[in-house]
């Protein structure tokens, strides 16, 4: 191990090369942390691409943070050295064998893994390639005795009774393991059981809602621009439309059990609210893929502007992919109202004091917007028929006043749980032996 002023802590399930926003904000809420707490620690950052790099990011206080990436990947080239099923195989061997891994051997020599799963990923909802990529990190850390810190977020729900198995025993090998709501936090006692400890399994709420917001300047057109500088004359709202709901609504509606129509209900919506108003409406993706790729949010916001009236389309724009995690939340925080899918596209609004409502296709957003006393802004497509969708998004929209007063007493005290959970975090990371 190393010296006190000097640790090397382990990142994984927060990877920066991906074209999701959420994961991207999670890493650079953990960045953010453990460099202004703990500057002199060294910080090994898993990504998606080959071996050991050097990267820096500048802080909240303008000090650059140096950092280095390690290639963990998942897929079936099992003789590449970054292929994390075959690091998960070595971990399990002696000290000295499991060291014949070269990544092996530089998490053997780090203080603690640190593990976000995405945030919302430690679950086998998503299918089993996605639960196994999340849960071999904390095998390894298990198998190589590193001390597992679980970082806010989800737990479960979990189908498979052996894959429950499997999280429930890399769970009870944390030394300490955060939830990220009530809602989570109740599923991670139910899942230890009489082995829940309090002192250990903690509630707590998402990372991203203190992830800074920052102007993106130039990366804005001059068009978006001035719709900004013109709500006082045109109400401007946003929405994000998910590509893995948009693009795919039969295997979507077969995986999360909808009732609605979710396209058809978002229609409904701009329709109604549009059709009598000045108003505009930005789309805004959020997981940042181009367009035709797999689970894109451009692609399904194409497909919303591509299906509405002319009269309306005019009203109409998708903001610029080009934008980073900070550049997508002051964009967001730019709005009147806001309604999204994913995940922390909401936590971006509901952070910046926006009233928001979501379209939920998992219990996860009733625990979040919970933690903010909206839970009454969650819509449910697995619950509601297409045209109770569209009445409920209405009504959001139509009592936004009561929401954004709400939130202006609820987010600052988020914010400031989100500041003690991370000194807690790293109070126990010092302590580490």
């Amino acid at each position: 191990m190393s010296s006190q002023t000097s640790k090397t802590y382990a990142l994984f399930g927060a990877a920066p090369d991906t074209t999701n926003r959420g994961v991207s904000a999670l890493f650079r809420c953990v960045v953010e942390g453990v460099g202004s707490a703990l500057p002199e620690s060294r910080l090994l950052v898993s990504d998606n691409a080959f071996g050991v790099r050097e990267d820096s990011m500048r802080l909240a206080s303008g000090v650059d943070y140096a950092f280095s990436r390690i290639g963990v990947r998942g897929g079936r080239r099992y003789y590449a050295p970054e292929n994390l099923a075959t690091i998960t195989a070595f971990s399990t061997l002696g000290r000295s064998l499991g060291k014949l891994h070269p990544v092996v051997r530089v998490l053997d020599r780090c203080d603690a893994v640190l593990d976000v799963s995405g945030g919302d990923s430690f679950s086998d909802i998503y299918g089993s390639h996605r639960f196994w990529s999340v849960i071999r990190p904390k095998l390894i850390a298990k198998h190589r005795g590193i001390p597992l810190v679980l970082m806010p977020q989800t737990y479960g729900p979990f189908q498979s009774k052996q894959k429950r198995r499997i999280a429930r025993e890399a769970v009870l090998a944390a030394s300490l393991a955060w939830a990220r709501d009530p809602y989570s936090f109740e599923a991670l006692k139910v899942l230890l059981g009489s082995d829940f400890d309090e002192s250990r399994h903690r509630e707590g709420v998402d990372m991203a809602f203190n992830l800074r917001a920052m102007d993106p300047g130039e990366k804005l057109t001059d068009e978006v621009r001035q719709w900004i500088d013109d709500k006082d004359s045109h109400p401007l709202i946003g929405a994000n439309v998910s590509g893995l709901i948009a693009l795919e609504p039969d295997r979507a509606a077969r995986r999360f059990g909808f009732r609605a129509d979710y396209l058809d209900a978002l229609h409904g919506f701009i329709r109604e609210v549009m059709r009598e108003s000045d108003l505009r409406l930005l789309l805004i993706p959020h997981v940042m893929s181009p367009p035709k790729s797999p689970g894109s949010d451009a692609e399904a916001c194409q497909r919303v502007l591509t299906k509405l009236p002319p009269s309306l389309a005019s009203r109409v724009r998708i903001a610029p992919m080009r934008l980073d995690e900070c550049e997508v939340k002051w964009l967001i925080s730019q709005m009147d109202w806001f309604c999204g899918t994913r995940m922390h596209s909401t936590i971006a609004a509901l952070s910046s004091g926006v009233p928001t409502a979501a379209i939920a296709y998992s219990d996860k957003t009733l625990g979040v917007f919970k933690s903010c006393g909206v839970e009454d802004q969650v819509i449910d497509p697995r619950e509601l028929e297409t045209q109770s969708v569209v009445d409920r998004i209405i009504e959001s929209f139509e009592t936004q006043a009561r929401i954004r007063q709400l939130l202006s007493t609820t987010t600052g005290a988020v914010k400031v749980r989100a500041t003690d959970q991370f000194n807690l975090t790293t109070e126990t990371l010092k302590a580490l032996p």
